[in-house]
């Protein structure tokens, strides 16, 4: 089978005209040269060079496999370069899981600072934690710790899991049974408008939901959407309830086209981590 180190030791020594010289650049033995050499020479069926004690001079068929051969192993060449995870010649390149709202709301805007490039996958948390233990992601940014014991985690920001509603929704009454302490008939009145939320949301919600009301959410949102950004494109300067992390709404809220409901009592908070493999001895 054709080894492609045969073809890179050939380009070796018919540019630099000599086998020590080519092992050298190459950074293996002699002898393991002369062995790439030979097994080439076996599997094209001709000599290559004219062997010479200080020299080896390229025969006319080794001077067509050299021009046949040469760009693409200089491409090959190029992108080991630019891939290989420890060269110090270009930036580190580094993998990152998180979610939309995540990369949105707190990472966006720095990406052009990173003294490193970057590879940016959204995903859900579950997902991701498992790609980032099997080693396709370098890191990832969660709320949620996973059962792997090979990641550890530190801690980045803190969130609030809050209510909010479209600027244009009634809250009157719920205002009024939220601050007479009628829980009960609360979460009753919410249970029959109408809701926003994300598959991932719906961990928000019951969260909320149990620590509020102590029970579970025993309904089901009307609408599921692909991330949080499509929830508050839906309830902007409308109607509708949702429950999310504050740091996702808080420019809408800010703007008014997205009021605050209730922060909850209890506050529900969460902790973002960065995750990422533990050190091991190998490394």
């Amino acid at each position: 089978m054709l080894n492609l180190e045969w073809f890179r030791t050939f380009k070796a020594i018919y540019e630099t005209g000599n086998l020590s010289s080519a092992a050298n650049k190459l950074f293996i033995s002699q002898p393991g040269a002369s062995l790439h050499l030979n097994s080439l020479e076996e599997y094209v069926g001709y000599r290559l060079f004219e062997r010479d004690t200080r020299k080896m001079v390229a025969t006319e068929q080794a001077s067509v496999l050299y021009n046949y051969i040469v760009d693409s192993l200089n491409t090959l060449v190029e992108a080991e370069d630019a891939f290989c995870r420890n060269s110090v010649d270009v930036r580190p390149t580094l993998a990152l899981g998180l979610g939309y709202e995540a990369f949105e709301h707190t990472l966006a805007e720095y990406i052009a600072q990173l003294p490193f490039n970057l590879t940016v996958r959204f995903g859900e948390a579950t997902q991701m934690l498992h790609d980032l233990d099997v080693g396709t992601l370098d890191l990832v940014l969660t709320s949620q710790i996973g059962p792997q014991r090979s990641l550890e985690y530190t801690s980045f920001a803190k969130e609030r899991i809050i209510l909010v509603c479209g600027d244009l929704t009634d809250t009157t009454k719920l205002d009024h049974l939220i601050s007479t302490g009628q829980r009960t008939a609360a979460g009753d009145w919410l249970k029959r408008q109408g809701w926003y939320t994300t598959a991932a949301g719906i961990c928000y919600l019951k969260d909320f939901w149990l620590a509020n009301f102590e029970c579970p959410p025993d309904f089901r949102p009307n609408y599921i959407l692909p991330h949080f950004g499509a929830v508050l494109s839906c309830i902007r300067s409308g109607e509708g309830f949702a429950v999310m992390p504050d740091l996702v709404c808080r420019a809408e809220m800010e703007y008014g086209s997205v009021r605050l409901v209730w922060e909850g009592d209890p506050h529900v908070d969460t902790t973002i981590h960065f995750g990422k493999r533990k050190k091991q001895a190998r490394d």
